[in-house]
This record gives structure tokens, sequence and C-alpha cells, in this order.
């Protein structure tokens, strides 16, 4: 199916991200979210990413201007039937996912594509709620989105071979590669990185370093462009935490088990850049350590 037209609900950082990407390949976006606020955000946000793209070569002032005439934005999430694909981009809970595919049904069209950007919940799960199974999928984004390669896809239990293939041919469109993921808590570049990142913090709980000597170990030791708490802080240790609960229940394995001082941290809103404190705090210039 020739996809044309895309709904993206949630106009946070990962949803104004896949806007501004589908927008620069010529897809019609419309960007829905609960809140006008955010929606101006959003598209303040993506007209200083393609501002930065500009600076560097890598578009044109027309390219960056079609980019912005593609976009739409809309408080109604029904608006969104009229599209040939839906990707669901909003908080990382099952009952807020599963709450917005219900209300989206009944405004759909037989073709529409149904999509979630989840980095870890079962896509078989979500597609069961809904009408079509058949046409639905993990279309999983890494963050930040202009900037990273992957797009993960992952096949619920029913998804099917003209639903996988329109999407993969959207990953193509977008000028990004595709992993063909199965539908196993995490996928794979959670399953892989979020363990780590929990590792460095048992790490830092159990005092065998500091927040600066581990992540210096792994940007200078491992070549990482990141150290592992450093990288917690820009995903958001809240989701992070999300990510472990969901691997520990999964799973049933205690390598999985969140470690206690993420969950302290998550607990006191320390939740990384977005909150100003994390592993490190924000506030002041350069970041400092909080432990």
């Amino acid at each position: 199916m020739e996809i044309a037209k895309v709904g993206v609900v949630g106009a946070g950082q990962m949803g104004n991200g896949i806007a501004h990407v589908l927008a620069l390949a010529k897809y019609d976006v419309i960007l829905n979210d609960v809140s006008q606020d955010a929606l101006s955000a959003a598209l303040s946000q993506i007209e200083q990413n393609l501002d930065r793209q500009l600076s560097r070569g890598k578009i044109s002032e027309d390219e960056k201007a079609q980019a912005l005439g593609k976009i739409s934005t809309t408080l109604k999430l029904p608006e969104l039937g009229a599209t040939d694909l839906i990707i669901e981009a909003a908080t990382e809970r099952e009952t807020v996912k599963t709450a917005i595919f219900e209300d989206l049904l009944p405004h759909l069209q037989p073709h529409t594509i149904l999509t979630s950007n989840t980095s870890s919940i079962s896509i078989t799960r979500l597609a069961s709620r809904t009408d079509r199974p058949e046409k639905f999928m993990g279309f999983h984004f890494m963050n930040p989105v202009p900037i990273m390669q992957l797009v993960e896809l992952i096949r619920g239990i029913a998804t099917d071979e003209p639903t996988y293939n329109s999407c993969l041919g959207v990953v193509e469109k977008l000028g990004k590669t595709a992993a063909s993921a199965e539908d196993f808590p995490a996928f794979i570049v959670n399953r892989i990185l979020m363990p780590m990142i929990n590792e460095a913090v048992y790490t830092l709980y159990e005092g065998v370093g500091s927040v600066a000597s581990i992540d210096s170990s792994m940007k200078l030791g491992a070549n990482h462009p990141m150290g592992p708490l450093e990288l917690a802080d820009f995903i958001g240790l809240d989701t992070c935490l999300a990510i472990m609960n969901v691997l520990h229940d999964g799973l049933a394995d205690t390598k999985y088990r969140p470690c206690p001082l993420l969950t302290k941290y998550v607990e006191a809103g320390w939740l990384g850049r977005k909150t100003d404190r994390g592993f490190y705090d924000y506030r002041q210039d350069p970041p400092v350590p909080t432990r």
C-alpha cells in the first residue's frame, strides 16, 4: 500500500522528531497531542532542528519550508483517522497506549496501519486490543530521531507481510535502516542497552566507582560516545526503570532486577535532563555528578 499521509500521536521529544523526519521525506503529517502548549512547543522544536540541519548544509531553505508546510497539528484524535499510517508516540504506559488505540478505532479507514513507537511493550498485546491485529506493528525510532539511523520494526504474532513491507518502505524513504525484531520484551536495542545501564547503576550503588569514573571508563575504555549514566539521564531515568520492569516481569530472570538506586532516583523525581537532575545536576554548567 502506498502511504502518503501519516498521523503521529504525542508531540513530545519522540513525536516531534518523528514528525520532523516524515515531513522532510515529503509525507503529509498530522501531529496530535492533548495539549496545545505541547503542539506549539513541538513546532518550535522542529523549526529549531531544521535550522540546525540548514546551518550544517544538510538541507536547503526550500526543503525546510516544504517540511514545515507538510505538518499540521490537532487536539482532536479522531482527525488522524483519515491517515494511511498512525505512529503512536505517547508516554510509555500501556494503559495510555491502549486507550489511544481504542479512541482511534471508530474513525479509521479500513486500510489504515496502526503502529506504536513503544520501546518495550508487547506489540502482540497492544494489537489484540484493536480491530486490526494484522495491520499493527512496532515502529521504534531511536532518540534523537533526526540523527539516529536505526528503526526497529517489530511484528506482532498476527502482523501480515503487506503491513511489514509498507512500514519497511517508509523507513527506507526516510533514509534510515530497519532492524527486524521479534516481539519479546524490549526487542533488540533495549534488551542489550538497558541491562548495561542498570549494571552501571549497580556499580555506582555498590561503590565500585563514582559517576565520573564509571562514565569515563566506558567512554575511554570501551569507546562509547556517552557514558552509561550520562546516557540514562538523556533517555530519562523513569523510562529506563519502566523498561527494566518490563524485562524483569516479562522474562522472570533476576538478572533484569532494576537497581534500587535507579528506583530511588525516580521516586525523588530526579529523572535526568528533563528535570535538570539525575545522575548529574544540569542546573550547573558544566553538569556535576549528584553522587
